[in-house]
């Protein structure tokens, strides 16, 4: 174990933060910096990763890339600015020293932060900080970087400053799209829940306060020696009083964590406690240590996902595959594209004379334009928006299964729908149809899946889509969403193909499948 370190590495050139009451920077206090510090150690980091046989640092790399061929760019197109030297330091003053964040750098720019937190690294998760630090120095508004650096400070472990991060974001926003109310108050309960076991194991070994104050590494040491001689009950106070060090020195939430996990499992063990390795004991008290476990599993599980007042989320009924093709057998269905197409338009009562409608993700409904009806929602897990809203069916689809089974532990609102596609619909094309990346290399979109699915299936007389043109006439979407990009993960190329290849008649607004 090593003990954590509470505060941040000075940046040269960038003023020191407020302390908190403790003396100790807080990590969610912005500290200015300027762009061309950001672009000087982005320039510095891209160097660092050649050859590298990470595949998320090589996906930083391109992003740095970007980034720096996209700032050389901007120098060249302004003939009477000197260019930013960005591998050596500038003298105070001289050029580059006011350097404004575009728009054309700043997306750039947050991928870079992105990427850099993909990778999980601590110099990854640093980079991503100063980015943000750049970001908002100049725009102290942007809730993407307020997020991004909410991601990274809880990457490090800087739970309370990440909360604080999370929660400027939020007062920036109006829907919450993310789910980061839920995050937030998981982090908070999940903190009460640590204290809580934190101090149990205080009182329940008053002799452990005689080590709190002493090396972490240095008792953690002695007691594991010890529990390894099989004197639990001296091991026992230096392990708890370790544990109470970490608390006093802020050391990271993973850290205490793991020291916790350690902790009871060498407890169940030498009380003997089935499953643990243990010998049984007479004298082993599990009931409670059962009690403590409770709490460690308590405070991981609300991290994980928020507090959940409804485990069952209203009496949702899973659908496998074969449930959801009866339940839209001989129905006639459309599909309802987030389109300007489908927006500017007065095909409301059409649509809602389909017997079922499908609308996908961040959809927005205008009953004039859109129609009112919301029968089944199709949604990729990584955003939380329209969950809330009541539908019959809500499909969720995701390429990896352990993300996506979070996002539905965090996203589910109770009672907004009454039936919700299992793992047999996660990722139709891939795992039902086995169309592999040799076959169609991009992901496929929420609308792509939804499609792909009710076309394989080939139960409804009727399969219309409405507005689809691929973001022709741009994106119609609830407010909180239009900001965010058409992404080019997706090849709409490819699926505007295989739509027109199967198309039995093509109108303006309509295309209908069958």
């Amino acid at each position: 174990m090593t003990k954590a370190r509470t505060r941040w590495p000075r940046q040269r050139e960038a003023e020191q933060p407020i302390p908190d009451g403790d003396g100790t920077p807080s990590l969610a206090t912005v500290r200015p910096t300027d762009l061309e510090t950001c672009l000087r150690a982005c320039a510095a980091h891209s160097g660092k990763l050649v050859a590298s046989l990470d595949r998320r640092r090589n996906a930083l790399a391109e992003a740095l890339r970007h980034l720096l061929a996209t700032h050389a760019a901007m120098e060249q197109t302004a003939p009477d600015t000197a260019p930013v030297p960005l591998l050596r330091r500038a003298a105070r003053g001289g050029p580059g020293a006011a350097l404004v964040l575009g728009d054309r750098l700043l997306d750039p720019l947050l991928a870079v932060g992105t990427k850099a937190l993909d990778c999980g690294y601590e110099d990854e998760l640093k980079l991503a900080v100063l980015v943000t630090d750049a970001v908002l120095t100049q725009r102290k508004g942007s809730r993407a970087a307020w997020r991004l650096r909410a991601r990274a400070l809880e990457a490090m472990g800087a739970e309370s400053d990440a909360v604080q991060a999370y929660e400027r974001y939020l007062a920036l926003t109006d829907e919450d799209g993310f789910g980061i109310a839920a995050k937030t108050a998981g982090l908070r309960a999940g903190a009460g829940y640590q204290g809580e076991l934190l101090r149990a194991l205080e009182q329940g070994c008053p002799e452990a306060g005689a080590f709190a104050a002493g090396s972490v590494t240095d008792t953690w040491a002695e007691g594991l020696a010890l529990a390894g001689r099989g004197d639990w009950n001296r091991a026992r106070s230096r392990l708890i009083g370790a544990l109470l060090a970490q608390e006093r020195t802020r050391a990271t939430v993973p850290e205490i964590q793991e020291a916790l996990g350690q902790y009871l499992a060498l407890a169940l063990a030498a009380a003997g406690a089935p499953g643990s390795g243990g010998t049984p004991t007479a004298t082993g008290d599990t009931a409670a240590l059962n009690e403590l476990v409770a709490l460690y599993a308590a405070q991981r599980r609300t991290r994980m996902r928020g507090p959940v007042s409804d485990p069952l989320f209203g009496g949702v009924t899973w659908t496998t595959l074969g449930e959801f093709r009866n339940r839209i057998a001989g129905k006639s269905i459309c599909l309802i594209a987030n389109s300007q197409r489908v927006g500017s338009s007065s095909l409301g009562p059409e649509i809602d004379a389909y017997d079922l409608v499908v609308r996908f993700n961040s959809y927005r409904i205008d009953p004039a334009a859109t129609g009112s009806r919301t029968d089944i929602h199709a949604t990729i897990h990584k955003h939380g928006f329209n969950w809330d809203k009541k539908v019959d069916t809500r499909l969720v689809f995701g390429g990896v299964p352990g993300d996506w089974k979070q996002s539905l532990r965090t996203r589910l609102v109770p009672g907004a729908q009454r039936y919700l596609g299992d793992e047999s619909l996660r990722w139709p094309l891939r795992d039902i149809g086995r169309v592999g990346t040799d076959v169609w290399p991009s992901i496929p979109t929420s609308g792509f899946n939804m499609l792909w699915l009710l076309d394989f299936l080939d139960v409804s007389p009727t399969l219309d889509l409405i507005g689809f043109d691929f973001y022709e006439s741009g994106a119609y979407r609830i407010p909180a969403a239009m900001k965010m990009p058409i992404t080019s993960v997706h090849e709409y190329t490819s699926e505007k193909a295989w739509v027109m290849e199967r198309a039995q008649s093509v109108t303006e607004t309509r295309i209908a499948l069958r």
